[in-house]
């Protein structure tokens, strides 16, 4: 099988062009991204036909489940069908149908890709001892952003992720994005993402702290996010 290993943000995947492939995809995405037997990945991205857009996308997260859309993983696809001449070069808008959709992403050499996501619910709860106001975010797939005080480095990731991604109001899981506001513009993040675990980034994450943020009052109409894989604006 030919793939194509590819990150964004530091948000790593193995791209796949199915167009003319079948197999048995949540089956392969566990043993392809098992960083040990496997090739290493967060997530099995597929590339399909689409009567609707210029291209469909699958996203396996690495235990095989099916996310809705994966916002670093549709900017690693369009690179690689720009990169490999499968759609006209001067293109600047490109269209992916994905299970939440059609995304539009937009293109420009010095700038890279913008996605274009779809808004927020409030929900609290206490889990080991920890209160937790989550911003619900849809974009495209489930978000639960919470923001602290403290650095999040300093948060307990990897006991609190798992919980908040199978809290039963969740029925398809959701990812648990961390954020500390450092200025009007700036903030620093961590990223618990459902079928995963922790990753260095979520490009989807990215845009779910940046609508949370202008939607709790924060100021400034652009943000950065300073996660452990790079910065995401």
């Amino acid at each position: 099988m030919e793939f194509t290993k590819m990150q964004g943000a530091a948000d790593d995947f193995v791209l796949v062009d199915a167009r003319d492939t079948q197999r048995n995809w949540p089956e392969l995405a566990v043993a392809v991204c098992d960083r040990h037997l496997g090739v290493g990945a967060d997530s099995l991205l597929l590339l399909l036909n689409s009567d609707k857009a210029d291209f469909y996308m699958r996203t396996f997260d690495a235990d095989g489940s099916e996310a809705e859309i994966c916002g670093n993983g549709i900017r690693c696809l369009t690179r690689y069908v720009l990169d490999t001449g499968l759609i006209e070069s001067s293109r600047n808008l490109i269209t992916v149908e994905t299970p939440a959709g059609i995304s539009r992403v937009y293109f420009d050499e010095e700038n890279g890709s913008v996605v274009d996501v779809n808004s927020m619910l409030r929900y609290s709860v206490t889990l080991d001892g920890i209160d937790l106001s989550l911003n619900l975010i849809s974009m495209g797939n489930p978000h639960a952003v919470y923001f602290c005080r403290e650095p999040v480095a300093k948060f307990p990731m990897s006991g609190i992720g798992p919980l908040v991604e199978n809290l039963p109001v969740f029925l398809n899981g959701v990812n648990l994005m961390i954020a500390r506001v450092l200025s009007k513009d700036r903030l620093e993040a961590r990223s618990w993402e459902r079928g995963v675990g922790e990753t260095l980034a979520c490009g989807s994450g990215a845009c779910a702290i940046a609508v949370a943020s202008r939607l709790s009052g924060i100021p400034g109409r652009k943000s950065i996010s300073d996660c452990p894989g790079v910065h995401s604006k």
